[in-house]
């Protein structure tokens, strides 16, 4: 080997993701098992849509996911912590706009001690009600922290004037809290988390053992008869207007401009996430180099293209120096105008590519981000094929149908504008 040179440089043309093995249950439960890794390890998770969304009771499916490990008529809270750390097995919960999950983390040889304790939380949790007591309180001084935080506030305000009073865009307020009542939490209970409603995902080293065990725990006799109906909104793109929260003792303001986009599902959607990354996207974008680098005006800004079940958008978000604000908002808008101006020059397209390959290839590490890249395709109705799309997009788009897209999509006259803090 010759330490001088350069080991050789190969572009990436396919990357082979472990494909989900589908399982199907009488009681509608759908499995899926994505078998990798040596370690006797696995990560169950699952995953419930969210709703019966009622605009009137806004923190049901939040509430429910949050305190499901709470208790049962079984355990108490404190019971169930203690049982799974024994297994040396631990619990999360995680609620998004539009699904919530509970994920198991076990060894193979535990899972008959861990399983029947999950089925328990998914099937008889009884939210109690000192618990949510507690929960009431402990979420209503966690908003008045976070409402003080002004990129918080830009952020609640940009998803209401792009969504309104829907699951994605309803700003929560401390007397939403007070409303929860735990007869509702566990309607809602038994509404969404039910086998039709279910898709399980197992990852790891997914043996025979383990798929039995799950169906023998949620495959059989895990039934219901509750009605419900999964969340769907429609949106239109909005009027591009200036919302200013002031602050008046603000040293800093907090910036958010940006506006609905198309989601995963849409042809246009992986090209865009080239011009994303181009404008904004990773710490070599023009966003960073221009506010950051060149003018100084704060130590982060970047944008996101963000896909959701029945809905995308497109944001740029940044906290600057509130001397600072109308001079940050201006470059961000010259940098639009840039963008669909001017077509990205060749060597820049190469570095972009260069890092969205290997930032795709670098979430790879194990079946669990496997998994990761499967749930991104499946809830949304699409196949693996979106993956050999979105790599030779990546490869072979040009500055040309770039500059297209800025044109067709990024309009800063269109954006939600706002700012929060002091102009």
């Amino acid at each position: 080997m010759n330490r001088l040179e350069a080991p050789a440089f190969g572009q990436v043309e396919h990357i082979e993701l472990i494909k989900a093995e589908p399982v199907s249950f009488a009681n509608g439960l759908k499995l899926f098992v994505i078998n990798g890794g040596e370690q006797e390890l696995v990560r169950i998770e699952f995953i419930f849509k969210n709703v019966n969304w009622n605009v009137a009771k806004p923190l049901q499916a939040y509430a429910v996911n949050s305190m499901i490990s709470d208790g049962t008529s079984q355990y108490t809270a404190s019971q169930i912590a203690e049982r799974i750390d024994y297994y040396g097995a631990f619990i999360q919960t995680e609620y998004n706009y539009d699904m919530a999950s509970v994920t198991i983390h076990s060894l193979n040889k535990h899972l008959a001690s861990i399983l029947p304790i999950v089925k328990s939380l998914l099937t008889d949790s009884i939210f109690p009600e000192e618990e949510l007591e507690t929960f009431k309180r402990n979420q209503k001084q966690k908003l008045s922290v976070s409402l003080e935080k002004n990129d918080v506030v830009s952020r609640r305000t940009f998803n209401r004037a792009l969504f309104g009073d829907t699951i994605y865009g309803y700003t929560v307020t401390a007397t939403d809290y007070d409303q929860i009542a735990r007869a509702d939490l566990i309607k809602y209970f038994r509404e969404a988390y039910q086998p039709a409603n279910c898709t399980v995902i197992l990852a790891g080293r997914a043996t025979e053992e383990a798929i039995s065990l799950i169906s023998n725990h949620f495959g059989e006799d895990w039934t219901t008869d509750q009605g419900f109906t999964v969340n769907t909104f429609e949106f239109s793109r909005t009027a591009g207007l200036e919302r200013y929260v002031e602050k008046p003792q603000a040293l800093q303001s907090a910036i958010r401009v940006g506006q609905t986009c198309v989601n995963r599902q849409h042809p246009d959607f992986p090209a865009l996430q080239v011009l994303n990354t181009v404008l904004g996207g990773y710490f070599g974008s023009r966003l960073m180099a221009n506010i950051r680098e060149d003018k100084g005006y704060t130590y982060g800004i970047g944008s996101a293209l963000v896909s959701l079940q029945n809905a995308g958008y497109f944001f740029i978000a940044s906290d600057v120096g509130a001397e600072v604000c109308s001079a940050a908002v201006s470059e961000i808008e010259k940098e639009i105008k840039l963008l669909r101006e001017q077509p990205v020059p060749a060597e820049e397209l190469d570095l972009v590519r260069n890092y969205m390959m290997g930032s795709l290839l670098g979430s790879l590490e194990n079946a669990f981000s496997h998994a990761d890249k499967f749930k991104n395709i499946y809830f949304l109705g699409l196949g693996y094929d979106y993956y050999d799309t979105y790599i030779n997009t990546v490869r072979t788009i040009t500055s040309e149908r770039l500059q297209e897209l800025a044109n067709k999509y990024l309009d800063f006259d269109s954006f939600e504008k706002v700012i929060v803090g002091k102009k």
